[in-house]
């Protein structure tokens, strides 16, 4: 006879079995899809194809699959074999501002991020620095068509790495509100978050953008780059992709020796 414990523990048992599967299936959609945009039937239509976000596993979702086209994205989740880590506690001075500068094989690049606006940003970057999480890894995709943007933080380097954890969405209105097409326009030289397309999936990976893009506003813009760091990913642009083609691994590969972030 089975006892109400057992039940219990049988019902929790198969509740976590369906959220793995339901996990995994979310997983398989993002890799095969190249990622679809949240917002895919307003924006699609007038951006013909400017964005490629992560879908999750919601059934909604899926009828976003067939507008999937190019935007940042990133796969913040942990894999169904790891837990969810928690956000590093916060250590940063949320009223200063602070330097990221990374060392690369195709030049320095350098901006400023504003506690103030983005701390939890701010201090996750802090943090994974301080650990030296992003050196040796490289920037593993380069987008010239539609939106023009070099992303990079992924460890894994296939877009589907990231900390083990998820940080919150913030300074969303910066860049003014979305026009009709639900978009923005992120200017040239912005740094920005990359995310799976649901709210609050933020990780390690980030996007520079090169050439004035339009994107919806999901993405939490955290710094800007100097003239000098902006004119080496413009640079990397303009080599193109590897093999051809607007998306992809960048043709001149940008190797990140060492990535630091310091108090201003």
């Amino acid at each position: 006879m089975v006892t109400s414990d057992q039940r219990r523990r049988q019902l929790a048992r198969e509740k976590y079995e369906r959220q793995q599967r339901r996990r995994e299936e979310a997983r398989r959609r993002t890799r095969r899809l190249t990622l679809a945009i949240t917002s895919a039937v307003a924006v699609v239509a007038v951006i013909a194809g400017a964005t490629y976000l992560a879908t999750s596993g919601d059934d909604d979702k899926d009828k976003t699959d067939a507008a999937a086209s190019q935007s940042p994205s990133a796969e913040a989740s942990p894999s169904p074999t790891e837990e969810a880590k928690p956000e590093p506690a916060m250590k940063i001075d949320k009223k200063a501002k602070y330097t990221m500068s990374l060392k690369t094989s195709q030049g320095d690049i350098a901006f400023t991020m504003d506690a103030s606006k983005t701390p939890h940003t701010t201090n996750s970057f802090k943090s994974l620095a301080d650990k030296k999480f992003f050196d040796g890894t490289k920037c593993h995709r380069l987008t010239t068509e539609n939106i023009y943007v070099l992303q990079c933080g992924d460890p894994k380097g296939d877009g589907t790495g990231g900390p083990g954890y998820t940080i919150p969405d913030e300074n969303l209105t910066a860049l003014g509100k979305a026009g009709a097409d639900g978009s923005v326009t992120y200017p040239a030289g912005t740094v920005a978050m990359a995310n799976t397309g649901q709210q609050h999936t933020g990780g390690s990976q980030f996007f520079l953008v090169y050439k004035d893009s339009k994107l919806p506003p999901t993405y939490t813009p955290f710094g800007t780059m100097d003239a000098k760091s902006l004119k080496a990913v413009e640079a990397v642009g303009k080599a193109g992709v590897d093999g051809g083609g607007p998306d992809g691994a960048p043709k001149k590969a940008v190797n990140i020796s060492k990535l630091t972030v310091d108090k201003v």
